[in-house]
């Protein structure tokens, strides 16, 4: 993971998306030492997008596991549910 100035990252632009690129690790950009943006490979960001989506289902589940074991309501089978609604 490097780090580099903004004013710095904008001399160097195609340096740094070119290590962002071919390393596969993040640049971070800063302003007065602070980290305010990073350049990341664009493939690279995909799969952290999809992974994060992912995570999001799983923990969703999860709670909704949760949830039906706490309630109180029946709980019926999605053959149950298609013959009420006369689906099959």
């Amino acid at each position: 993971m490097s780090e580099m100035s903004l004013t710095e990252a904008r001399a160097r632009l195609a340096d740094v998306v070119d290590e962002a690129r071919v390393a596969h690790d993040p640049v971070f950009l800063t302003r007065r030492g602070r980290q305010v943006a990073a350049v990341i490979d664009a493939d690279d960001l995909r799969r952290l997008m999809a992974d994060a989506e992912d995570l999001a289902d799983i923990r969703a589940a999860q709670a909704a596991r949760e949830e039906l074991a706490t309630s109180d309501e029946p709980v019926i089978s999605l053959a149950e549910l298609k013959a009420e609604l006369g689906m099959g």
